[in-house]
């Protein structure tokens, strides 16, 4: 039978402290712990309380799972040290942690008055709905009191948004934007030794990095929990601070996470330099990690029994406790008696939340996912008034202007949004002084200013980590990914964080963004599969995402004034595709006639799910969006000349679907040609399809699609991509059936 390590570090700690010889009280509490050190006894009792509670919610999650009533054993146990980096921090400074950070979460809810660290983490373990963060549906470490936004365990995905946060803080300052937290806070966030090696992690620091060896503020701690070890995979020794030590544009601090007084002072030295110099600093802990990964990994498959022990013997709550009592602070009997204290009050806990309710309908799981209110929209649609307007335009407003394309109107859709909201910011690759490697963001940098209008580093992840974390801070970020296809090294930043936060916080934290993305293929030939990209699958099927994709100006003015509103009101995250190839299309059916231009309209707004009908043909319903939308239109002309009465449905919105909208224009019909530029497999044409039956309509029903394949340079990609002459044939066919 194995041995339940817990038990054994449990009684070893017992044994161990019942063993030294006590000495007389001090009382002097304002005094050194020991000779030399910065932090002082009553310091180092306070967070040895912190340190032995987290030991003891390590110890009880293990205990409920044996019995089946907690789901959650990943501990703290050997991390314990990371309590000082609470204590350095203030309760303001925002805490992106990961999942040892126990003794850091009870530590800095000694700073809040109200809070109830203790019961709140085993809530979770027991996945119960009382749990005030997650309300269940997650154990993590998250509190709004405590600054602390909700993390989940994929592995560093924290990281960019820290740096987002961090780099936040001193533009908000500079921009006079109204913000929750002190004008000099830092950011901290905590990840493992063998996380730091994850392209995240890395990507997140040399973004660090890359902003302040410019200067530019970036006041931020990366805490590295080094235990030697990422699951059975051991660390190689000396590899972090080789890697980190000597990083430009970053301060490296080592401290002993096993001893109280060295990572208090390393801790304390690290948060004041990020503080002071507004630059980011690497904090290295060594510690160690006991009791496995988590209670269900069996350690001894791929370590020695002595290796095991040797790690055991390093336990930084039993190092705590002797150098309490070897420096004379507390007698071994005290230390114990506020151990079993501790025992006695989270047993009791733990109890008790195994009677505390659960999550019971599917109802409630998705409620906090993304709310949606349109009437709380439709109020926020936001205008700035003319004084702004001129000011930000000059003396000519865009309305006065000629009807232009869907680039140009993008553009001025985007200024009025700067002019109108002040926590609004434009960044990504390229958006500042070039515009935008299509120009839709041209000027606004030169009219609303640097600070609000941004180049970036070329690091996908980094542009939406800074988005996540400066939406945390209350600004309104409105990212630019260059091409579809830089979105994918990417996407767990939108999937795994961004469209995440209000599910796990019950709406308490939002990630509120716009990403825009140029999407979808068709620049004739230009750039091959990276230009060219036409896959949307990933985008579709994470919870929550809103897809918004218009096909020219007018709608994309619309549909971007709805997109900001509901990021500002409710958190909304949305990717906003804008079809690449109709940026600079004039012209519908024939050169010069300008049919795909517009006026614009700086009240226009669309409704979300909302599709937008062309003709009123009853023959047959042409379903499409984007490039296919604009083929659709060309090849219902050419239709009606052949004595075809079409209509063609524009669904603009990809998520939610305005299933309505494509229910009545198919009746209307009777029969469907769904015109999907994406691929065949996993495309938003086989939810139209599988829509369509649901409800019941029984006509017939044809797609069209792209190919499975990647999309070749020069004229092949017009071999594999959905053609005019593919839709025309299509539909004669259908309609002959």
């Amino acid at each position: 039978m194995a041995v339940n390590r817990a038990s054994v570090v449990d009684q070893q700690f017992v044994d161990a402290v019942s063993a030294l010889p006590a000495h007389e009280v001090r009382t002097d509490l304002d005094s050194p712990v020991r000779a030399g050190a910065v932090l002082t006894a009553r310091q180092a009792l306070e967070l040895f309380e912190s340190m032995a509670s987290s030991r003891h919610l390590d110890l009880a999650s293990r205990q409920l799972k044996a019995r089946g009533e907690s789901f959650y054993t990943i501990g703290g146990s050997g991390h314990e040290g990371n309590a000082c980096v609470a204590g350095a921090l203030r309760p303001t400074d925002p805490a992106f942690l990961h999942y040892r950070s126990g003794a850091f979460f009870v530590q800095r809810a000694r700073q809040v008055p109200g809070t109830t660290p203790l019961l709140d983490v085993l809530l979770g373990c027991a996945a119960s709905s009382d749990e005030p963060i997650a309300g269940g549906r997650h154990k993590v470490f998250g509190s709004v009191p405590l600054n602390i936004p909700p993390q989940t365990s994929t592995i560093a995905s924290h990281l960019p948004k820290a740096v987002g946060a961090a780099m936040t803080v001193d533009r908000m300052k500079r921009l006079e934007l109204p913000s929750d937290i002190p004008d000099d806070s830092v950011v901290v966030c905590t990840f493992g030794d063998a996380s730091s090696n994850h392209s995240t992690s890395a990507g997140a620091i040399n973004a660090a990095c890359w902003a302040s060896f410019q200067n530019i503020p970036v006041p931020l701690v990366f805490v590295c929990e080094d235990n030697g070890r990422g699951i059975s995979v051991t660390t190689p020794a000396g590899w972090i601070a080789a890697n980190y030590r000597d990083r430009p544009g970053l301060h490296y601090v080592h401290g002993d996470g096993l001893d109280l007084p060295d990572a208090w002072r390393a801790a304390t030295e690290a948060v004041e330099h990020a503080r002071t110099t507004r630059r980011p600093v690497f904090l290295h802990l060594s510690l160690v990690r006991m009791l496995g990964h988590a209670g269900s990994d069996v350690e001894q498959l791929y370590r020695t029994a002595a290796d095991i022990r040797e790690t055991e013997a390093k336990d930084p709550v039993l190092a705590a406790a002797r150098l309490l009592v070897e420096e004379g602070w507390r007698t071994p009997d005290q230390i114990l008696a506020l151990y079993e204290e501790l025992r006695s009050r989270i047993g009791s806990l733990a109890e008790e939340v195994t009677r505390r309710p659960k999550i019971t309908t599917a109802e409630q799981v998705v409620e906090p996912l993304a709310p949606w209110d349109d009437d709380a929209v439709r109020a926020h649609l936001g205008r700035a008034d003319e004084d702004a307007r001129r000011a930000f335009w000059g003396a000519r407003l865009p309305e006065d202007d000629r009807p232009r394309h869907l680039a140009m109107q993008l553009n001025r859709a985007l200024g009025d949004a700067l002019a109108c909201y002040p926590e609004m910011l434009i960044f990504g690759e390229d958006v500042a002084r070039k515009g935008g490697v299509y120009h839709v963001t041209a000027d606004l940098s030169k009219k609303a200013g640097v600070g609000r209008v941004f180049n970036t580093l070329l690091d996908e992840q980094a542009i939406l980590g800074l988005a996540i974390g400066a939406g945390q801070l209350g600004c309104l970020p409105v990212p630019e990914i260059q091409y579809l296809a830089y979105l994918h090294n990417a996407e767990d930043q939108i999937r795994g964080e961004a469209a995440s936060m209000q599910f796990f916080s019950q709406g308490q934290f939002k990630n509120p963004m716009v990403v825009r993305i140029a999407s979808y293929a068709y620049q004739k030939g230009f750039g091959g599969h990276f230009h060219n990209d036409n896959s949307i699958a990933v985008l579709r099927d994470i919870p929550g995402l809103v897809i918004a994709s218009p096909s020219r100006g007018d709608d994309a003015v619309g549909m971007l004034r709805t997109c900001l509103a509901a990021a500002r009101t409710q958190g909304s995250v949305v990717a906003f595709l804008e079809p690449i190839a109709l940026y600079m299309t004039k012209d519908l059916h024939e050169d010069g006639d300008g049919l795909w231009t517009t006026e614009y309209d700086p009240d226009h707004t669309v409704e979300v799910g909302t599709g937008r009908t062309w003709g009123d043909g009853t023959d047959l319903c042409i379903v499409s969006w984007a490039n296919g939308a604009w083929m659709g239109q060309r090849v219902a002309k050419r239709l009606e000349q052949q004595g075809i009465s079409s209509r063609v449905l524009d669904l603009r919105w990809l998520s939610p679907l305005p299933i309505d909208d494509l229910v009545r224009e198919a009746q209307a019909c009777g029969r469907v040609l769904i015109v999907d530029e994406c691929r065949e497999t996993g495309s938003l044409s086989e939810a139209l399809v599988t829509h369509l039956v649901e409800a019941g309509f029984d006509g017939p029903i044809a797609r069209v699609t792209g190919i499975d394949t990647f999309i070749p340079l020069g004229a092949a990609a017009n071999l594999v991509l959905v053609q005019e002459p593919d839709i025309e044939a299509a539909a004669i066919e259908l309609v002959n059936r």
